[in-house]
């Protein structure tokens, strides 16, 4: 059992079954949320409010999946992929696009990490970077050493902080409710807004997320053996059905607190900042938040920025570890790893690519990430020969093959589009 986590009985609370999500869910309030959120809200106003919702509602669905698939295999994604495939070159080849994905998601965090660092204390970028890394492996080392719900509960203060520096600012600049309504309404606006909402699913349904998932339940909660019959598979069957419904409510919970605070950061561009010049770059925003609703408003923005930084690395930081180890069996020490994956975001930083385009193209690429994690997630909860009783039910697993669909199809129309023309 991983250290800080009794025995999963009859008798467990409920609240101590709570965490893994909320932990996973703050890889949904990355830097790269903010990057894209703030730029659709400045650019295009209320039209992308329906992006947000529905890869909200998208993201519960994934999130559950990942997490049963690991509380009830007692393996992660990423492990039971490793398992699978039947030669090495298509495992280490899905291992570089996943590994690929891990990078542009580092990507996206220590950049607004430095640029959080920047706007408060004048860091430069590159250094701000490098402080953003080291405090993540700080964090990862909680982890390590401390246990699992020792790091759930740094992620989940972090998040509180996250929270309340994106949503104060909307109740200051609150947004037009007719706005918001007619946003709901599907619909794009040209090339550029189609690149958005790719950006927007990239950030909203991360595929480290979704590999991450299923790594945390693994390691808070025991495996248990669903093809015994005797009376301690029995017992092990009932808090199985215990520890997945109290994963709906984790789920729940972490992607309602994710979602509003996306929402609440795409509205406070689009009542704030819509139309206002160099409104579409972080510290454009920031500026423009300073001088139009106040210091406060601003500060809180960069507070929040700062902290979705530091959480965010950890946690992707942690899902690389786990696809490198599920997929290619091996384990590099912590420090070596996290100083690899820090090069190409501190490279970006150093030749003085523009921090707002480098997030958003990076949830780019972690959009065009997302099938090769999905599309294996569903399938592999559908079989009865990897969930047993609790494989996917039918809705499920349409529900699940719609939501690939959809987001293969969008995908592909944002290449059309850029390579052709709108």
């Amino acid at each position: 059992m991983p250290k800080n986590s009794p025995p999963v009985g009859t008798r467990t609370r409920a609240a101590w079954l709570l965490g893994p999500a909320l932990v996973a869910g703050v890889a949904y309030l990355d830097p790269g949320n903010v990057a894209s959120n703030m730029t659709a809200g400045a650019r295009y106003g209320y039209l992308l409010v329906w992006v947000v919702v529905l890869g909200n509602v998208m993201a519960w669905l994934i999130q559950y999946l990942s997490a049963k698939l690991g509380i009830v295999t007692g393996r992660s994604l990423p492990e039971l992929l490793g398992a699978r495939f039947r030669t090495n070159t298509a495992r280490r080849a899905y291992w570089l696009q996943a590994e690929l994905v891990a990078m542009a998601t580092d990507v996206a965090e220590i950049i607004g990490g430095a640029v959080a660092l920047w706007l408060l204390f004048g860091v430069p970028l590159l250094w701000g970077g490098l402080i953003t890394g080291a405090v993540s492996i700080v964090l990862l080392l909680i982890q390590s050493r401390r246990g699992a719900r020792s790091f759930e509960f740094v992620i989940i203060g972090l998040m509180a902080i996250i929270a309340l520096g994106f949503t104060y600012g909307v109740f200051i600049g609150p947004p037009e409710a007719s706005g918001v309504v007619e946003g709901l309404l599907p619909r794009f606006e040209g090339t550029d807004s189609v690149l958005l909402a790719a950006s927007i699913l990239g950030a909203t349904i991360m595929p480290h997320a979704i590999y991450a998932h299923s790594s945390l339940a693994r390691d808070r909660f025991r495996p248990t053996e669903i093809r015994r019959t005797d009376a301690a598979a029995a017992d092990a069957a009932i808090d199985t059905r215990r520890v997945l419904r109290a994963t709906r409510w984790d789920v729940t919970i972490a992607l309602a607190i994710a979602g509003t605070v996306n929402l609440c950061i795409l509205l406070l561009a689009a009542a704030n900042l819509a139309g206002v010049p160099g409104t579409d770059s972080l510290e454009g925003a920031y500026a423009a938040l300073q001088n139009g609703i106040g210091p406060v408003v601003a500060t809180l923005f960069a507070v929040g920025l700062l902290a979705s930084g530091l959480a965010s690395s950890a946690v992707g930081a942690y899902a690389g570890a786990e696809i490198m180890h599920g997929l290619l069996r091996v384990r590099i020490p912590l420090l070596a790893r996290r100083l690899v994956t820090l090069v190409p975001a501190l490279a970006i930083l150093a030749v003085g690519v523009d921090p707002t385009l480098a997030l958003i193209i990076s949830q780019v690429v972690l959009s065009f990430g997302i099938p090769f994690a999905l599309i294996p997630l569903v399938a592999l909860t559908a079989k009865a020969d990897v969930l047993g009783a609790y494989r996917n039910r039918a809705w499920t697993t349409i529900a699940g093959i719609l939501a690939s669909v959809f987001l293969v199809t969008l995908n592909g129309l944002l290449l059309w589009l850029t390579l052709f023309g709108g």
